[in-house]
Formats: C-alpha cells, structure tokens, sequence
C-alpha cells in the first residue's frame, strides 16, 4: 500500500520505523512544524522529521492539515491509507476522505478508556493496573473510531509516563504491523466503541505538577510524581525554591506531623529503606523521596541532596507554583 504517514512525537517513531521497514511504501511524512524548546528556545524540528529525513521520505510540516490546498496536495500523493500516530493536530472530514482505506489511528491505550491528549499519565494518576495499544479507524470525534484491535499492557510499580510510554509505542507499532494485511483484505471487522466506558484524559498542564500534601494521601502523591515524569515534573517549594520530586514511594512510618513536613530516617529500630532521602507526610501516610532536582542543578539521588540541605529536615513543603521547570 501507499501510506501517508501523519506524527510528530517520540511515540510515533517506533511506528514510522516499522512501516518503512515493511513491505509498505510511505510516501511522506506529514509533522509538526520545527518549534522553540528548552531553556535556550532553540528551535527544533519534530522527532519524526529527523527521522523521515534520515530514512529519504518526503516531509511536510503544514500548520493545519485541514486547509484546501494542503487537501489537495495530500490528493495529489494518492495514498491508499493513512496512519496516524500522535500527530498533534484535529483532521477534519476533506482529510479523511482522502484515503480510500481511510485513517488509522494508533492510540496509548484500551479504547474507549483515555480517549484524548495525554492517555498514559491518566492511566497512571487513575492507579489502573494495565493499560496499552488500540489500532482505531478516525472519525471527525476525538478518539471515537471503531477500534480494530488492541494489545494490552501491565502497568508496573514503578512505571513513569516516560517508561512506559516507550512500551506502548513498540506495542502499537507491532500491533499495526499485524493489522495492516488483514485490514486491507477486508478480513477485520470494526467494533463499534462502547460511550458508557468512555474516559477522557486531557492535556497535562505545568501546573498540574504541584504536590498538594494536604489534599493527596502518599499514593496519589507517588502516583502524580510517576505520571508527570519526564514532564512537567512533580514540583514542590521549600524555602520559597522549587524542588521537583522525581522518584518516590509511598510508605508506612511512625512519624506523624502535618502535611507536607519533611523528616529524617535513621531512628532506633527503624528499619532501613533503600536509596531513600528523607520522608514527607501526606494527608494520609507518608512518602520516601528517593531522587530529586533542585533548581539549576542536575538529577541526584535525595540522600545525596540532604547532604548539603540537611536544614530542611523538619520544615514543610508548601505548594509550587505552576509546577516550575527549575
């Protein structure tokens, strides 16, 4: 088949990587245009463009797919089918058209459940105990196709949005790879998505990484700080400077104090807990801070932080503001 493939991020690349190693043709690449990142706001083009341009695929970065003219260059392409994978952009009805096979969508999770921008950290914050890949036909509504098929994913303990991200991609590349003969042969037969188990998952905000030790239990303050790893970063303020929280588990311990309060280990009796730093209490429990980053500074494992900040022992986190980016 003649593919036009449609990405921009990390996920999409186990994707692409797989269709070009196929017995496919892609005939371009369709990405996100080159955007300032970092501190230094140096613009960078989409992970996939590299790629692609790696590879000797023709790439297009329109700002809107949708306009007349990008429709009809993408006619002019004549592809049998499009694959899209984390695209970044809305197609409207003249784009899904265009295919005579259609759209396929692979998607980071089990339909219908985390439909929308950011499915694996809602899996994540949710606690749910799996979650994967879903091979979709596109429709003009926000991740609603029929679903083709689906691989299914463990979520392990210590699972962060970035870990298990990379998981799900190769999943779901895999999974298109054995879907695309059959489909093309008219040998799958979509299944209708079922609206009462649809959950939607939006897009992450920086300020969604503050830790609220007195409204989360030691759980969901773990959960959070997995989830929004590698980005925004779970982010707390001590001494008026942020400090993200990179790594932490949640605990059972006898010390007791109001929420955000951090403490020592090391007690009589206590027994001893691997890598950790120091402790925090929670609205309920407590957590064990394994790895953090101060502003400026790089990752370092907590112990290695509260040696040069053993002041903070017994002072409280408050919230950080906006979830900082130190």
């Amino acid at each position: 088949m003649r593919i036009v493939f449609l990405g921009s991020p990390q996920f999409a690349l186990p994707t692409l990587r797989r269709l070009v190693e196929s017995e496919h043709e892609v005939v371009a690449v369709f990405t996100q245009p080159d955007r300032p990142v970092g501190r230094g706001r140096k613009t960078s083009p989409p992970p996939v463009k590299t790629l692609a341009l790696e590879r000797g695929i023709d790439v297009r970065q329109p700002r809107s797919i949708s306009k007349s003219e990008v429709v009809a260059e993408l006619r002019r392409l004549a592809p049998d089918l499009a694959v899209i994978a984390a695209y970044g952009q809305i197609l409207k009805q003249p784009v899904l058209d265009v295919p005579p096979l259609g759209v396929l969508n692979v998607h980071a999770s089990l339909l219908p459940r985390w439909r929308g921008a950011a499915p694996v950290p809602a899996a994540i914050l949710a606690g749910d105990a799996e979650t994967g890949a879903t091979i979709m036909q596109v429709r003009l509504a926000l991740d609603a196709g029929p679903l083709l098929a689906s691989a299914r994913l463990p979520i392990a303990p210590a699972d962060t949005t970035g870990t298990l991200t990379e998981r799900i991609a190769q999943a779901g590349a895999d999974l298109l790879i054995d879907v695309l003969p059959r489909y093309a042969a008219g040998r799958l037969t979509p299944v209708e998505q079922d609206e009462a188990l649809a959950t939607y998952a939006p897009r992450i905000e920086k300020a969604d990484a503050r830790l609220d030790w007195a409204r989360d239990d030691a759980a969901t303050v773990a959960r959070k700080v997995r989830a929004y790893n590698p980005w925004p970063v779970a982010c707390s303020t001590i001494d008026g400077e942020p400090l993200r929280i990179l790594e932490c588990i949640p605990i059972t311990h006898p010390f007791d104090d109001e929420p955000g309060t951090i403490f020592a280990f090391g007690g009589v009796g206590e027994p001893p807990l691997f890598g950790a730093g120091f402790g925090v209490v929670a609205r309920e429990g407590q957590v064990a801070v394994i790895a953090v980053q101060a502003p400026g500074g790089r990752a370092m494992m907590a112990a290695a932080y509260l040696n040069g900040h053993a002041s903070i022992i017994g002072k409280r986190f408050d919230a950080a503001v906006g979830g900082e980016r130190p």
